[in-house]
C-alpha cells in the first residue's frame, strides 16, 4: 500500500488526576520513555521503538479522559489539502500553531460527530529509537523496561452518530471499514473498526449516548508472550486489570485491558490480521457480540461496556 494521505495514529493527550502518579504509571509500569515537559506542565512520552518525539501527552486535570487524538499525515501539502477538504465537507477546523506541543508542527483540529477532538499534523521531530540508523542493534535497554510497547497503536472512542463519523473518515480522510458489530435490529452498527493502513484498525468507535468518551488507548506488543508478561507486570504493580489476557474475535488480536491510576483504560495487545481496502468488511451479529469482543469467554464483561473516561 502506498503511504499517502493519513499515515498512522500520532499522539493522544490524556487527562490524569495526579500528574506524578500518572507519570510513574506510564513511565515505570507501562515502560514509555519520557521525552519532555512543557511550560503548561504537560509530560511527554513515546514508546521505545517510536522515532517521533512524542505519542502520549499527560495533563493533570479534575477529570480523567482524552483531550484529543491525532493522526500524522504524509507531508505539509497533504495537511493543507485535508484541511481544505474538511472545510468543503462542512467541518469547522482550527489551526494549532507549531510548537504548542513540544517538537510538533502545526496541527489541524476538528470535532467529529461523536464529540471527540481529532487532529492532523505533518511534522514532529525525529528523536530516534535509541538505535543507529546505520547498522543498528535489534533493541535497546528501554525495550526491557516495564511492559515496553513498541508503539501507540489505536484508540476506541465512545459517542453518538458513529455512522456520520464513518462517512467522514471514509469520504474525506481515506479510511475504510474493516469490521463491524450490528445491533439487535440487524442493520444499525453498534461498533465500527476503521483503518488508514493495513492494520486491523487505527481507530474504532462504539455507539454511546454520551459524547466525547474514551474507552481505551492501545499500545502494541510484539508477541502473545509479551502480553502475558504485561499481565505479570500489572499484577506485580497492583494495576487494576479489567479483563484478560484473552483473544478478540474482532481483529483476532490478543489482549489485556487495565486501568491507569486515574481510571483511564489502556490496552496492551498484539497480533490482528492485515487487511487491505479491497477486503469486504467482517460483520458480527448481535447474538455473537460476546464472541466477537472476547473470543475465549464468549461473553461480555459488564465493566468493559459501561466504564469510560
Amino acid at each position: 500500500m502506498a503511504v499517502t494521505g493519513v499515515m498512522r495514529p500520532g499522539h493522544m493527550q490524556l487527562r490524569v488526576l495526579d500528574l506524578e502518579e500518572g507519570v510513574n504509571h506510564y513511565k515505570n509500569v507501562l515502560g514509555l520513555v519520557e521525552t519532555g515537559r512543557d511550560a503548561q506542565g504537560r509530560v511527554y512520552f513515546k514508546a521505545w521503538d517510536e522515532r517521533d518525539h512524542n505519542s502520549l501527552i499527560l495533563r493533570e486535570a479534575d477529570s480523567a479522559g482524552m483531550d484529543f487524538f491525532a493522526f500524522k499525515v504524509a507531508d505539509k501539502a497533504t495537511l493543507e489539502k485535508l484541511d481544505a477538504d474538511l472545510k468543503a465537507y462542512g467541518m469547522t477546523t482550527e489551526r494549532i500553531p507549531a510548537g504548542e506541543l513540544l517538537e510538533t508542527g502545526e496541527r489541524v483540529r476538528f470535532m467529529i460527530p461523536s464529540g471527540h477532538a481529532i487532529e492532523l499534523y505533518a511534522e514532529k521531530t525525529d528523536v530516534g529509537n535509541g538505535m543507529e540508523y546505520v547498522n543498528p542493534d535489534p533493541w535497546t535497554p528501554d525495550a526491557e523496561r516495564g511492559i515496553a510497547p513498541v508503539r501507540l497503536d489505536h484508540a476506541l472512542l465512545y459517542g453518538p452518530d458513529i455512522e456520520k463519523v464513518q462517512k467522514l473518515f471514509e469520504d474525506v480522510l481515506g479510511f475504510y471499514l474493516v469490521e463491524r458489530v450490528l445491533m439487535e435490529d440487524g442493520k444499525t452498527d453498534l461498533a465500527i473498526w476503521l483503518s488508514c493502513s493495513h492494520k486491523a484498525h487505527d481507530i474504532a468507535l462504539v455507539r454511546h449516548p454520551e459524547p466525547g468518551k474514551l474507552h481505551h488507548v492501545s499500545f502494541l506488543l510484539d508477541t502473545w508472550e509479551k502480553v502475558l508478561r504485561a499481565a505479570d507486570i500489572m499484577s506485580m504493580n497492583k494495576v487494576s486489570i479489567d479483563i484478560g489476557p484473552t483473544r478478540h474475535g474482532v481483529t483476532r488480536g490478543t489482549t489485556i485491558y487495565a486501568f491507569d491510576p486515574s481510571g483511564n483504560r489502556f490496552e496492551t495487545f498484539c497480533g490482528g490480521y492485515q487487511p487491505y481496502p479491497d477486503y469486504a468488511a467482517v460483520t458480527w451479529t448481535w447474538e455473537e457480540v460476546g464472541t466477537g469482543v472476547f473470543y475465549h469467554d464468549r461473553k461480555l464483561n459488564e465493566r468493559f461496556l459501561t466504564v469510560v473516561s
